[in-house]
């Protein structure tokens, strides 16, 4: 089988390319570019897809024996990424840029490239598993990544690979070593890639602007503070809110909601940040087809945590969620994903982005 094995320049990646070599497969490694000045995008552990990141891979691949390239999606990138990342802050909603990566980049633009050059499968170091055509959690529940790629079609997951879902990442690392990888030490990226600094409100504030507006009490209605955007915010949001005066109890105050026509940030306790329902648009079911009625399920709001059983039903375009707990954080513009609900509760049965909670 041809397969292209997308190389970050990280361990991860580089094992995953190694383990496709190993399986026999005839394997061209690929770096790919995404940003249009790629020597802002690494800071030691933050950011990726700098000059060094593409070093890094081509290294790789030279110990793995196989071909290598870099292919530019700079511009796709800007426009499906970041520029998604801008505008859905604009409009009061809290984007997983790395979801959409996957979604737009990395199994859109590059499958459909792959594909088009007739290699038969993307492979990358994303920590999930295929069993039986099912996406699967990671044996290394601390780094699983299949909340991210619960946005993959059918279509997309019978030509992916995942080598290394079974690993933890300790043993990842000590193999990457023994084969000779130099990056079998290098850290981990963090944050947003294409934020290195870390500091995602200047980051959105240096191309959205100044657009003031009020932060309103939840109880009372009243004016507790001045902000320079909504962009600044997410809900759940407790740092960082600007507000001089304690609330009447003594407990801290959260982000409830976010009102970008009007510029109004609602505050108030934690107690009012519990969920219940989540309405979600663009279902994505990895089975191909969307289930005939109600249904069991688990859902997961973050990539990491956010979790509870729930039941699922498909509506006219979109989806309902009902939590049989409630969940404290949810913001419109992250994804649910939803579980089979065994034991394991490791199979994805789809994802759709958040519109709206109850």
């Amino acid at each position: 089988m041809r397969v292209l094995a997308a190389m970050s320049g990280g361990v991860d990646s580089a094992v995953a390319a190694a383990r496709a070599v190993d399986a026999g497969h005839d394997v061209v490694g690929v770096h790919l570019a995404l940003s249009e000045t790629p020597d802002a995008l690494r800071s030691g552990s933050r950011g990726c897809c700098s000059r060094e990141d593409a070093a890094d891979a081509r290294r790789a691949a030279d110990v793995l024996g196989i071909p290598f390239y870099v292919w530019d999606f700079a511009a796709r990138f800007r426009e499906d990424v970041v520029d998604d990342f801008v505008a859905a802050y604009a409009a009061g909603q809290t984007p997983n840029p790395c979801l959409r990566c996957n979604e737009k980049i990395k199994f859109a633009a590059l499958l459909d490239k792959a594909l088009a050059l007739g290699f038969d499968a993307v492979c990358t170091g994303h920590y999930a598993r295929l069993v039986a055509g099912e996406l699967r959690r990671a044996v290394d529940a601390d780094k699983d990544q299949s909340y991210v790629l619960a946005v993959l079609t059918r279509h997309q997951l019978a030509h992916a690979m995942f080598p290394i879902g079974d690993t933890p990442k300790p043993a990842v690392r000590a193999e990457a070593a023994a084969r000779g990888l130099r990056v079998a030490d290098k850290p981990d990226s963090h944050d947003i890639c294409f934020i290195p600094s870390g500091d995602t409100r200047t980051f959105l504030g240096s191309r959205l602007g100044v657009r003031p507006g009020p932060i309103v009490d939840a109880a009372t209605g009243a004016e507790l503070a001045r902000h320079d955007g909504v962009h600044g915010f997410t809900v759940g949001q407790r740092k960082g809110l600007g507000i001089d005066a304690p609330a009447t109890d003594g407990r801290p105050r959260y982000v409830l909601g976010i009102e970008p026509a009007t510029g109004t940030v609602t505050v108030g306790p934690a107690t009012a940040l519990d969920v219940r329902a989540i309405e979600g648009a663009r279902p994505v079911w990895s089975a191909g087809v969307a289930p005939a009625a109600r249904f069991d399920c688990v859902a997961q709001v973050r990539a990491h945590g956010g979790v509870a059983a729930a039941v699922a039903e498909p509506t006219a375009g979109g989806l309902r969620v009902e939590l049989r707990e409630p969940l404290r954080g949810v913001a419109p513009g992250q994804a649910v994903a939803l579980y089979r609900p065994d034991p394991a509760g490791d199979v994805v049965l789809g994802s759709a982005t958040i519109t709206a909670t109850a």
